[in-house]
């Protein structure tokens, strides 16, 4: 399941208030609009008129119905073709249609806000990682959509600063949360492509740099990718850390868990070492849409878990 979306809801990004009331004096900004500005590199998105803020009021409420609020955000755009909030709108519908589990949609949604604004870090890296995620070794157009699901996640890392458009009155240290969280998740979805191709000394690099971005919002999913690829490597010492640090991040019944802990397994007795102890209380991990079991050798794709904040 896609990750991209996960720090929507905690950020409140999508369905945020605006911070200037429709009428108000526009002659200066506050504060918090100025900090949001500079942090998030475009000036917060508002709506220019009561019409188009009831409008988007109501598209807005949908998000629980995917359909219903992609049809809302259709019905907005044709009604207000120069709004801003456009984009705002079908990013809910992408993140709508992520919770739901349609990956498809939910691409189909982001492709509608690069339409809009092709340097939209949020819906790039979005439909990066469905790229990513769906994209079989067998399929024809594999090396293709590889090659896309790169370019869209760097180009990603290149408008996060630049190009992250959030409504008025985002706190600014949310803002540069979710930063460091699309900043990691570029590169993650990088490093899975490339372990995918086994491309393993590069996927290690673009791993330990997603890691790097957030080490206080360890991902055990990532992690555990990074592990895979040391251990294709033969790096098995450094591995079995990773490793062990994937299992101490994850239950036991998880299927994540359940991966981390076989690599683990698998590593012992490569470096004839010995596991961590296990932890008294993991934090809840989310079921993978994959299993592949670990037995003697380390898997030849790296687990692609469900989003851990849905």
């Amino acid at each position: 399941m896609i990750r991209v979306l996960v720090f929507f809801s905690a950020l409140a990004l999508m369905g945020a208030p605006f911070g200037r009331a429709v009428g108000q004096s526009q002659t200066a900004a506050p504060t918090g609009q100025q900090a949001a500005h500079q942090t998030s590199g475009k000036p917060p998105v508002q709506a220019k008129n009561q019409a188009e803020y009831q409008a988007y009021q109501a598209a807005v409420a949908n998000t629980q119905n995917p359909e219903v609020l992609e049809k809302a955000a259709d019905d907005f755009a044709t009604k207000f073709p120069d709004s801003d909030l456009r984009v705002l709108l079908y990013r809910t519908a992408m993140n709508s249609y992520q919770n739901s589990g349609n990956s498809q949609k939910m691409m189909d949604m982001g492709l509608k806000v690069l339409a809009i604004d092709k340097d939209d870090p949020e819906a790039l890296i979005g439909v990066s990682e469905v790229l990513q995620e769906h994209t079989s070794p067998t399929d024809l157009d594999a090396a293709a959509r590889a090659k896309q699901a790169i370019s869209l996640s760097q180009h990603a890392l290149e408008t996060v600063d630049t190009d992250l458009n959030v409504p008025a009155g985002s706190p600014t240290d949310k803002i540069e949360a979710y930063k460091k969280y699309l900043r990691a998740t570029a590169l993650a979805t990088i490093g899975t492509v490339q372990y995918k191709q086994e491309q393993y000394a590069d996927a290690e690099v673009n791993l330990r740099k997603s890691i790097d971005v957030d080490p206080s919002n360890p991902d055990p999913v990532i992690i555990l990718r990074l592990a895979l690829a040391l251990d294709q490597q033969k790096k098995y010492a450094d591995a079995l850390q990773q490793a062990n640090r994937a299992v101490e991040l994850t239950q036991e019944t998880a299927e994540v868990g359940k991966l981390a802990r076989n690599e683990r397994d698998r590593l012992v007795i490569e470096t004839g070492g010995s596991a961590a102890p296990a932890a008294t209380s993991h934090p809840q991990t989310p079921e993978p849409q994959t299993s592949q079991p670990q037995t003697s050798q380390p898997q030849t794709a790296p687990p692609n878990p469900a989003p851990k904040g849905n």
